[in-house]
């Protein structure tokens, strides 16, 4: 039978034990909490700088900005790519047809027509196909039309990038639809890249930027497409004239009008 000695010592390395998990449990609560305000932190300061704001509100990435609406109330088009209705479209357009299945092979050749020149595209179906799908339904819906590049990027050897797509210029219209992400994990942003702008996962719309300079950005947006040398031409020249905020981002000096998108093949 142990003695009182005994059992106080025992029951002393008892209480010993049962502090220790106590400070390991609330170190481990430190530190999550410390993680989750750096993550938060780390997400936040991202968002805010990170590329492709419109028209200025740094607080909303690329693409339209239309706030969503109600879950109640949005429509999803029956078919493989699932477009999402969106708010009001900045331009009056129908939704995509949802073909099944979608064409996921071969190019499209596309041309922006613009009042500083043509920009030729080529579109990518098999790295995109509902993305292409849309733009194609965009461009021959006339939504292009008449509508303003309203961002020119000039960070070089960071984001050089010429950014169009909504029809009010402003950087917050978008088709009243979203496209979900087509993304690898492996995109990169070189010269002559097309791709997607957007304000968050899944919320691609109308926006797309054209890549000038190789650019430095994560795999969050999808790409769809090239310039050709021409086109990109074109762009080099609206790039050289600067943006108008003398920040490196904002409207382009040199107006640029999307008179007309063709498909032309």
């Amino acid at each position: 039978m142990p003695t009182n000695e005994q059992r106080r010592a025992a029951a002393k390395r008892k209480l010993e034990r049962q502090l220790q998990r106590r400070a390991q449990r609330a170190k481990r609560r430190r530190t999550i909490a410390m993680s989750a305000t750096v993550l938060g932190t780390v997400l936040v300061v991202g968002l805010v700088y990170f590329f492709a704001t419109q028209g200025g509100d740094d607080a909303e990435a690329a693409g339209q900005s239309d706030t969503p609406e109600t879950p109640s109330s949005v429509e999803t088009t029956d078919g493989p790519c699932g477009y999402v209705t969106s708010g009001e479209p900045a331009k009056e357009v129908d939704i995509p047809e949802d073909v099944d299945p979608t064409p996921a092979e071969g190019t499209v050749d596309a041309t922006l027509a613009t009042n500083q020149g043509e920009i030729g595209l080529t579109l990518d179906r098999e790295a995109a196909p509902c993305t292409v799908q849309s733009f194609v339904h965009l461009a021959e819906s006339g939504y292009f039309d008449e509508s303003q590049c309203h961002r020119l990027v000039t960070a070089e050897g960071s984001l050089e990038v010429l950014q169009c797509g909504d029809p009010t210029g402003t950087g917050s219209g978008g088709p009243g639809y979203e496209i979900a992400d087509e993304l690898t994990g492996e995109e990169t942003y070189g010269r002559g890249t097309l791709a997607m702008a957007n304000a968050g996962p899944n919320t691609g719309g109308s926006q797309f930027f054209i890549v000038y300079g190789d650019s430095e950005l994560p795999p969050s947006y999808t790409v769809f497409g090239t310039i050709d040398e021409g086109g990109l031409e074109v762009v080099d020249g609206i790039a050289e004239a600067g943006e108008s905020t003398g920040q490196g981002d904002g409207p382009p000096n040199t107006e640029t009008i999307i008179e007309s998108a063709s498909i032309t093949a």
